[in-house]
């Protein structure tokens, strides 16, 4: 795989490439994912898009590197790297603390007049819907055990010791970004937002989910799926299919709306 992979500098990984795409799709991980999460979206989409896949400090072949446990850091360093790129349309997709990355990365955009095409959230509840947590402040079983719970870990990982250490640090590191993130109030959002979500997700609620249409006047729809936080590994081909429906829409325009 990383032989295949084309690194555009730290911060992006391009899987697959894609000379003739007029569009820029930007992938963000979840909280101790990495950028090879998405191989699969880059995989399939890079027929259509130029797919890029964010790579958090702090692991793979960034594990050397200090990790960042703030969201607002993330995104300006991932912004960064966007400003460096050659001008082309671009979507934003993040899943979890990858929704909250690219939140904040689309308003930092356009507060530099560049409206992305598509915010695609997923799994992830509306910047203004908070919940206290201590996750980060648990011990390495404690930590293991919320992994467990929302089932988005390689079941080896989790069975091998030495893995566990390499991951674990990044994992503590993304849960204080998250937990500790609280949104700061300013102009919503021009672009068009996309909430996906697990109907059973413990991580988010319905209404938790919903209220994404407050952080836009661009239009929101709302997708349901079955399934809990990581529904989108039973569900993979429906989620890109949304996205590149999504993409293709020109708006989204009228009240919110929803699937369900």
């Amino acid at each position: 795989m990383t032989g295949n992979t084309r690194h555009d500098g730290a911060w992006l990984r391009r899987f697959h490439p894609a000379p003739d795409s007029g569009v820029r799709l930007v992938c963000f991980p979840h909280a101790g994912g990495s950028a090879t999460f998405y191989f699969p979206v880059s995989r399939t989409l890079s027929r259509s898009f130029e797919v890029l896949s964010v790579q958090y400090p702090g692991r793979q072949d960034r594990h050397s590197e200090p990790c960042v446990s703030d969201i607002g850091e993330l995104a300006d360093r991932v912004v960064e790297e966007l400003l460096s790129l050659d001008t082309k349309p671009l979507a934003l997709f993040g899943h979890s603390m990858g929704a909250m990355v690219a939140y904040e990365v689309a308003r930092r955009l356009e507060s530099k007049e560049i409206k992305p095409l598509r915010l695609f959230v997923s799994g992830g509840r509306a910047p203004s819907r908070t919940r206290d947590g201590n996750v980060h402040q648990r011990d390495d079983n404690g930590l293991i055990d919320e992994l467990k719970k929302l089932s988005g870990t390689d079941s080896q990982v989790l069975g091998d010791p030495d893995m566990l250490r390499m991951i674990l640090p990044a994992v503590r590191s993304d849960y204080k970004a998250v937990e500790s993130y609280r949104h700061v109030p300013g102009p919503p959002l021009e672009c068009p937002v996309v909430a996906l979500t697990g109907d059973d997700d413990p991580q988010v609620t319905l209404d938790e989910a919903k209220a994404w249409s407050e952080h836009t006047v661009g239009g929101f729809e709302l997708k349901v799926y079955e399934g809990g936080h990581f529904y989108l590994n039973s569900h993979a081909a429906a989620v890109m299919e949304a996205i590149s429906a999504g993409i293709a829409e020109p708006s989204l325009t009228g009240p919110p709306t929803s699937d369900r």
